[in-house]
């Protein structure tokens, strides 16, 4: 499997698993703890979360958990597309604020591995739009946090469908300048 650092730290654009086709369709392993360790990537996932969204132009994010309930996301397209970004708020990294973006279909097969200290969000591409996020720790309402998903100072160039759809805790979500620092780099 063919892992790609991208311009963050951390943060990898994963795939796509081999498909091995047949006169049915194909099959794939999409996650195998195998494999994912022999290409460096070696979290425990405790977690699957699936995200559906009606139509094209639904905001998600930009979401994270502070400690100690931190948690990093293998983000994955099982039906439909997106445009997935994540965003360094590691207080201290070269690239504090800075963010990275890659799109996810269900048919190019591509996951983005979000690591801890960083937000992350998506816009749907498509109607009738899928996503798995496997995470590395459970859920936990009293550390949910989010990041405005289009504060100016992040400089992210969203497709024009974006923020048909958003919701109340996103649209009034802090901007990056707003929030606290919940993260340090530590040079990883």
């Amino acid at each position: 499997m063919q892992v790609t650092e991208l311009e963050i730290p951390g943060v990898k654009l994963v795939g796509p698993p081999p498909r091995y086709p047949d006169a049915r369709g194909w099959f794939s392993e999409h996650w195998s703890r195998r494999t994912f360790q022999a290409a460096g990537i070696d979290n425990d996932w405790v977690q699957d979360n699936l995200a559906w969204s009606a139509r094209a132009g639904t905001v998600r994010g930009m979401h994270f958990q502070s400690p100690p309930a931190a948690q990093a996301k293998l983000v994955a397209v099982l039906r439909g597309a997106v445009l997935d970004v994540v965003v360094d708020i590691r207080k201290g990294s070269p690239t504090y604020g800075r963010h990275v973006r890659a799109e996810l279909t269900a048919d190019n097969g591509l996951m983005m591995l979000a690591p801890r200290g960083t937000a992350h969000g998506l816009v749907t591409l498509s109607d009738d739009t899928l996503v798995l996020y496997k995470v590395d720790a459970f859920f936990d309402l009293e550390n949910d946090r989010a990041l405005r998903w289009n504060d100016p100072a992040l400089g992210i160039d969203w497709p024009a469908v974006a923020g048909s759809e958003v919701s109340p805790k996103d649209a009034a979500a802090p901007r990056l300048a707003e929030t606290l620092d919940y993260f340090t780099w530590d040079g990883r």
